[in-house]
């Protein structure tokens, strides 16, 4: 155990040496911690460092909780999960009548989704107050782009409408439900759903690079991320409720079968499955602005892996992944950054340029090149890795972005031409 527990804080150790994280890392296995530690600042302005009972924003890590919230309205017979979703919701908020609760909760309802780059929710909407009806009729109120269960489409508008269909049902809020039937029974009393006002104790601020600066995260109102996103926790608390999965209480053992059963593109409800080192993982990963987060159960072998971070420089997955092949005698390459391929700094103005207004821009400034967003607000340095292939500086990216040409030697971005 000893040797495993240097080898993990050598892997860890090097790894971040490449990138200034922001978070905190716990490793449990069967019970005893192999490591924790706690990285950079909760609070630029004040000072303040992270701990290890920091309280972070999880973004997408949140849908497990409102499925297993729905998981419970099915266990007491409260709803069905088969029927359409239209029975469980209000009057005013009908989808299309085919949709049922299992297709919402494994992202197979065919919904319109969004979060595109075309769309004006992300950093345009979503700043705005919220309404919920308004939200509906203008974002999700639309017709199906595909059939309900024929194709898996992570789409966040799922998850909204689950957490309306828990407070509908319930006679509860969101928060409320969430609080009174899964946090304080399972003694979660440092997890909580961020509604953009209330004042919440301990919890690590959201950062972002603009230029080589670090920034206070672009605003979003949290609001809209009902149901999808927006809970608050930390690592004693997703330890509890790791604890609360692998030993199956709350739900009845017929329930939990189907939550944890494996839908299309390895996704339960809330949960990504995956058979690995010859035994299950259950996991889900959180990005949002000024967010990664990541947790991995490994229930067989009792394993839990939780990394959260208030800023954007490491990959979440490739850190988990790597903690978890040595975890499981498995031989990870020693952490390394993408080389940077010289280009002359005439090939690499040929990038620049509007590719969609306002939300796709590339430019060069001051002999680097940026990807420019939110209306030229903030600057993402990304730099040559092969013709046509860049990364970001500050961002462990696994995948570079790639800008090529088409057969008629227009240059695209993320499927978009650069305009003339």
């Amino acid at each position: 155990m000893e040797a495993l527990r240097l080898k993990l804080e050598g892997y860890i150790h090097e790894y971040l040496k490449l990138w200034d994280f922001y978070g905190v890392i716990q490793v449990v296995n069967k019970g005893v911690v192999l490591f924790e530690n706690a990285y950079g600042y909760a609070s630029i302005e004040f000072g303040i460092k992270n701990k290890i009972s920091s309280r972070f924003s999880i973004a997408s890590m949140s849908k497990q909780f409102t499925a297993f919230a729905i998981m419970l309205l099915h266990d007491k017979k409260m709803l069905d999960i088969d029927k359409p979703a239209n029975y469980y919701l209000p009057s005013d908020m009908q989808i299309d009548e085919s949709i049922t609760i299992h297709h919402l909760l494994s992202h197979t309802s065919g919904l319109h989704n969004f979060t595109n780059f075309e769309n004006d929710f992300f950093a345009g909407y979503n700043r705005m107050n919220y309404s919920r009806n308004q939200f509906f009729q203008l974002y999700i109120n639309k017709k199906p782009t595909k059939s309900p269960g024929t194709v898996f489409d992570y789409n966040n508008a799922n998850y909204n409408l689950l957490a309306w269909i828990i407070e509908n049902v319930s006679g509860e809020t969101y928060d409320d439900f969430l609080r009174n039937h899964i946090f304080q029974p399972l003694h979660m009393m440092n997890s909580d759903v961020d509604d953009g006002c209330k004042p919440i104790d301990n919890r690590s601020c959201n950062y972002v690079k603009d230029f080589d600066a670090t920034i206070i995260s672009p605003y979003f109102n949290e609001k809209f991320s009902i149901g999808a996103g927006a809970i608050i926790t930390n690592c004693e608390d997703l330890y509890k409720w790791y604890t609360c999965l692998r030993d199956q209480k709350l739900l009845s053992e017929k329930v939990y079968a189907r939550f944890f059963s494996v839908n299309q593109s390895n996704y339960c409800y809330g949960l990504e499955h995956h058979h690995i080192y010859g035994t299950d993982k259950y996991s889900h990963g959180g990005d949002h602005l000024g967010i990664s987060t990541y947790m991995q159960s490994f229930f067989e072998e009792d394993i839990c892996i939780v990394i959260l971070s208030n800023n954007e420089a490491i990959n979440q997955y490739r850190l988990g992944n790597g903690i978890s092949d040595i975890l499981h005698q498995v031989e990870v390459a020693a952490p390394t950054k993408h080389k940077e391929l010289p280009i002359d700094e005439s090939q690499l103005q040929k990038y620049c340029g509007t590719y969609l207004k306002d939300k796709i821009v590339i430019e060069f400034l001051n002999g680097k090149l940026y990807f420019t967003r939110f209306s030229g607000n903030l600057h993402i340095e990304i730099y040559p890795v092969g013709e046509g292939r860049f990364v970001r500086r500050y961002f462990d990216q696994i995948h570079p972005y790639s800008i090529g040409e088409n057969e008629k030697g227009e240059l695209s971005f993320f499927g978009y031409i650069k305009e003339t």
